[in-house]
């Protein structure tokens, strides 16, 4: 773990009690402050010593949690809806999209290290289907050229 990372989980376990009701908020705050959206192993053993719990029971709520990941992800992680109403909606077709405008599986990041696809088993959006977030932003009722539209603005933000 890089020492600025190092020192960030140290802040953001400073601020929580030590109690494993936060282990959630602190995992977010771990991962969002992480330049590539992930929770590394050295931060996994220091909330656990910080909420008195094994790194066991850490890793399986980050495992459990599609949100988190222990693996690095690019700097824009795009979720698409998998859901049933989403694929009714023509789901599949947007990440079969995605997958070859990225050049990259579900699962995988770009080579630039700025986007990472996956899906999610349900985003809570389906009154707009399909739908896709990229980070934090939500986007509904999807075709491919809004699709183009939104990457065109993330690549901008490089």
């Amino acid at each position: 773990m890089r020492n600025y990372l190092a020192m960030e989980v140290e802040k953001i376990l400073s601020e929580f009690p030590k109690s494993k009701d936060y282990l959630l908020e602190i995992l977010h705050e771990i991962q969002s402050k992480n330049p590539n959206s992930y929770i590394p192993p050295e931060a996994v053993q220091k909330v656990a010593k910080h909420l008195n719990i094994k790194k066991a029971q850490v890793y399986g709520v980050i495992g459990y949690y599609s949100m988190f990941s222990d693996k690095p992800r690019g700097k824009y992680v795009i979720r698409i809806c998998a859901s049933p109403v989403c694929s009714i909606m023509g789901a599949e077709n947007l990440i079969e999209y995605l997958e070859k405008k990225l050049n990259v599986k579900v699962g995988e990041t770009t080579p630039d290290g700025l986007f990472t696809l996956e899906t999610s088993e349900c985003l809570g959006n389906c009154a707009a289907a399909p739908t896709m977030m990229v980070n934090l932003d939500m986007y509904g009722n999807l075709t491919p050229g809004m699709v183009d539209n939104i990457l065109k603005q993330y690549s901008q933000n490089k």
